[in-house]
């Protein structure tokens, strides 16, 4: 009979080797029978997860710290301002009073005189009769008072010529022990080489028998000359005329620049605000041995200053409705077009009060006052900061940021708060 194999298995029951002693949180202590020893287990894996786990959140909770720290460090608010702008079409009939003090409109004089000349071939000779030219400075230590002269005032030369004065002019009056002078272009009462002379002193021929007399006087710049009588080469009409608006031309772009450089800051010059004066008795035309003819243009420029500030206001009053006095600005003044009224009719070196134009499209801007602009937002919730834009014209929108963001208020101190006005260019 064959044999069950089933049969012959004998569950076969393992002897316990290892018996437990002793066990803590962190060990397991057994007895090995076999070799009646005791082995001694740690709770490695055990202990480290609850190790690992409790060092997460001891740094997940310092980095969450740090952050708030951060937060409050770098803490702040930045405001971007875009001020008011408005362009608008003027053509503003103005007035203004030299030397004003008060807050209306004024305007000053700034006076500069100068030269051009060019050599150009002679033509045909004629019979010509010429005056001498020249100019002097005359000064006054009669009084603290200034003295009008007209033009053609007589001049009483040490050579015993009698001299004219070119234009009208004013003799300023002393300052303390200083005598006031002026200078003044002067030409000979007749034609001919004797009054032609190097330089002389003279007298105002009309103040003689009087105590001005002595008080008044004049010295001459340079040489007296062009003096002449007989057959010289001229210049034909036409080339007069022509080169004499060319010295013209020449003459008023470097007395403009000249006037320019002379303006103090705040003040603005326009364009067309500046007169070229120049007398045909200024006009001289000397021939020399070679057929040569030198021509020579002398003027002075008289420019009308204004102050910038006050200019400005003045055309802001006359052409926004809404204008609350507040502080504009506007970048292209100097593009207005300038007219003076009766430019003909002024006698500049005595001029009181003049009227003018001003025309074109001047971009008139607001200017923001940030240092009341940020004392009024310190510390002031964030839901108030519309309120208070409401309370500034000058503003035409604006764009906040405060950090962090979940900050409700405004920063206490004011280099706390970043503050960008977008002013265009």
């Amino acid at each position: 009979m064959a044999r069950n194999l089933l049969q012959d298995m004998v569950k076969v029951k393992t002897p316990q080797r290892l018996i437990k002693q002793k066990s803590t949180d962190d060990i397991e202590i057994f007895f090995d029978k076999n070799k009646e020893k005791e082995i001694v287990f740690n709770k490695i894996n055990k202990n480290n997860k609850k190790s690992k786990y409790r060092f997460y959140f001891i740094a997940f909770i310092s980095v969450v710290f740090l952050l708030f720290a951060l937060s409050f460090l770098f803490s702040g608010a930045k405001i971007t301002i875009s001020p008011k702008i408005k362009e608008i079409s003027i053509n503003e009939n103005l007035s203004a009073i030299k030397n004003l003090n008060t807050s209306g409109l004024s305007f000053d004089l700034v006076v500069v005189s100068g030269e051009e000349d060019k050599t150009i071939q002679g033509g045909e000779e004629k019979e010509v009769a010429v005056v001498a030219r020249g100019t002097v400075i005359l000064y006054n230590s009669f009084s603290s008072l200034s003295q009008t002269l007209d033009v053609d005032t007589r001049l009483e030369g040490s050579n015993g010529k009698i001299y004219k004065t070119s234009k009208k002019i004013k003799i300023p009056g002393m300052i303390k022990d200083k005598p006031g002078s002026i200078k003044v272009d002067i030409y000979a009462s007749e034609v001919g080489e004797e009054y032609n002379s190097t330089p002389i002193d003279f007298k105002i021929f009309g103040f003689k028998g009087t105590e001005k007399y002595s008080k008044f006087y004049a010295r001459s710049e340079g040489n007296i000359i062009g003096g002449f009588i007989g057959k010289t080469p001229v210049v034909s009409s036409l080339d007069k005329v022509n080169i004499v608006s060319e010295l013209k031309v020449a003459l008023e772009e470097k007395l403009l620049k000249k006037a320019m450089d002379q303006i103090p800051s705040g003040f603005i010059l326009f364009k067309d605000a500046a007169v070229l004066e120049i007398d045909d008795k200024n006009i001289s035309f000397t021939t020399n041995e070679d057929n040569m003819v030198s021509v020579n243009v002398k003027g002075t420029l008289y420019g009308f200053l204004f102050s910038e500030d006050k200019i400005i206001k003045k055309i802001a009053e006359g052409v926004i409705d809404e204008y609350d006095g507040g502080e504009v600005y506007i970048p292209n003044i100097r593009d207005l077009v300038f007219s003076l009224d009766n430019s003909k009719d002024i006698e500049f070196t005595d001029v009181k009060n003049i009227s003018f134009n001003l025309k074109g499209i001047p971009k008139i801007i607001w200017k923001i006052d940030e240092t009341k602009f940020i004392s009024d937002i310190l510390n002031k919730n964030k839901k108030d900061f519309n309120k208070i834009l409401l309370q500034y014209s000058s503003i035409d929108s604006a764009e906040l940021v405060i950090r962090p963001f979940w900050k409700s208020s405004f920063p206490e101190k004011s280099k706390s708060i970043e503050l960008i006005v977008n002013y265009p260019k």
